[in-house]
């Protein structure tokens, strides 16, 4: 029987764990409302991020990415559902007085046109 120093033994035993139970693990593909519900634990039940990785197999570089694009995407939790409808609104009058500017425009340019023939008759050059 061969004797192996305890410092190798527990290299061993730290790296099965580290690597071998943890890359036979499938990954766990957590919805929005499931990041949600887990960003409320630590902001507002005050549970430590620590504590919320390891229940749940979690790196904390994950959780605190999660927490980054939620705080980043907040704003729209705030915008209210009318508002794309107001905008459209605001586009469709935009969109109706271009329109009649370019009309009004091309009615000027008619009459201009039509003018221009006249006096060209009127001097003979036509």
């Amino acid at each position: 029987m061969i004797l192996v120093p305890p410092q190798f033994e527990m290299e061993k035993t730290f790296f099965r764990l580290r690597y071998g139970e943890r890359m036979r693990n499938e990954r766990k593909h957590y919805t929005a409302e499931e990041k949600v519900a887990i960003l409320r634990r630590h902001l507002l039940d005050k549970v430590p991020v620590s504590d919320l990785c390891e229940e749940l197999g979690l790196r904390p570089t994950v959780f605190y990415r999660w927490q980054k694009e939620f705080f980043e995407n907040g704003s729209a939790a705030f915008q209210s559902k009318e508002r794309p409808a107001r905008q459209v609104e605001e586009k469709q009058k935009r969109i109706e007085f271009l329109e009649k500017k370019v009309q009004t425009k091309d009615e000027v340019l008619a009459e201009l046109m039509a003018e221009h023939i006249a006096l060209k008759k009127s001097l003979g050059e036509l």
